[in-house]
């Protein structure tokens, strides 16, 4: 990778949504907790949840992962309380097609993904990219198979 791609995919757009991470308030005895790692590079997101008729009605997120990861989890930390499962996964969906086939940038109200476009030439980053939506939707999943509404 040149300097000059790595200031490409390091912009300061995605280096400031780093530094502004949401919903990192640890919840005092959430419903559930998720962690997912992405293996090739060893970043890691954790989320705590609860959910009330189906939609997340508090979120927290622990986050080490790259910067690219990080700017992932703020733009989605920002819209998950409120959030039906459903919801997640298709962000989460629609994110993955964003990097891996070209597809358009997932719409409200994930808003924000646009800044991560230029990830997509590198796909050793996208399981980072993905790792707080991922986590998210197995937490929300987990909640089901316990009998919980997480749909």
């Amino acid at each position: 990778m040149s300097d000059a791609d790595l200031i490409k995919l390091y912009s300061g757009r995605i280096l400031a949504l780093a530094a502004d991470m949401p919903a990192t308030e640890p919840l005092e005895a959430p419903m559930i907790v998720a962690r997912k790692r992405s293996p090739l590079c060893g970043s890691t997101v954790t989320v705590a949840l609860d959910v009330e008729d189906g939609r997340i009605s508090r979120y927290s997120q622990d986050v080490k992962a790259c910067a690219l990861g990080q700017a992932s989890a703020a733009v989605s930390g920002r819209a998950m309380i409120g959030r039906t499962r459903d919801e997640v996964a298709a962000a989460r969906d629609g994110l993955r097609a964003m990097l891996k086939d070209g597809g358009p940038v997932p719409g409200p109200p994930f808003e924000g993904f646009e800044v991560l476009e230029p990830a997509r030439d590198y796909r050793n980053r996208h399981a980072s990219i993905l790792l707080a939506l991922d986590a998210t939707v197995e937490a929300m999943d987990q909640l089901a198979e316990a009998g919980q509404p997480a749909q």
